[in-house]
């Protein structure tokens, strides 16, 4: 069964729970949830959720990949797809397509996105996508393996694995630091 937006909503609303400072920056989240709005569409221009991964090695370093189209270093993940049962999934999905990651080698460090994040895409003119926002739950994950196998080419030009304290969203790279420790 695919992702409801009754499971983004309650996955939005477990997480402002946690992190209630929160709740201005995301109301614009709701609302559109509150109109109907498809989040789980790619095709919903208004903003749309995504589903990200933070993956943490043996030594705690983060999988960075650096991303084809965007041409910058970022973490796995990206759209939702039909067969995707959770937010969590679709983050481990992405994960191990980008990297080649085996899902077996990977583990959840909880349930809960340990960061939510909303952010403009620019448009893309041979996709016939205008720009548009991107909400994406963001999802800690830890390996004891650092084998990244196969890149997934149409999307991924490499992977690293860097420190902390390279994370561009200075509030997920304090999170990811406090649970890693």
């Amino acid at each position: 069964m695919p992702i409801s937006a009754d499971h983004i909503r309650t996955t939005l609303t477990a997480y402002l729970d946690i992190h209630p400072e929160e709740k201005p920056d995301l109301a614009p989240v709701l609302a559109l949830l509150d109109t109907g709005a498809g989040l789980t569409s790619r095709k919903e221009f208004r903003a749309h959720a995504t589903a990200g991964a933070i993956l943490a090695g043996p030594d705690n370093r983060i999988l960075h990949i650096h991303h084809l189209v965007l041409d910058k270093w970022l973490l796995p993940g990206g759209h939702l797809e039909p067969e995707d049962e959770t937010l969590q999934d679709a983050a481990l999905r992405e994960l191990c397509e980008e990297t080649g990651i085996s899902v077996s080698s990977v583990t959840p460090a909880g349930d809960a996105p340990i960061h939510i994040d909303v952010h403009a895409i620019p448009a893309n003119d041979a996709k016939g996508e205008p720009e548009h926002q991107h909400i994406d739950f963001r999802f800690l994950f830890r390996t004891t393996s650092t084998d990244i196998s196969t890149l997934q080419a149409e999307e991924v030009v490499d992977a690293a694995w860097l420190d902390v304290d390279a994370m561009e969203a200075s509030a997920l790279g304090q999170r990811v630091a406090i649970e890693l420790r």
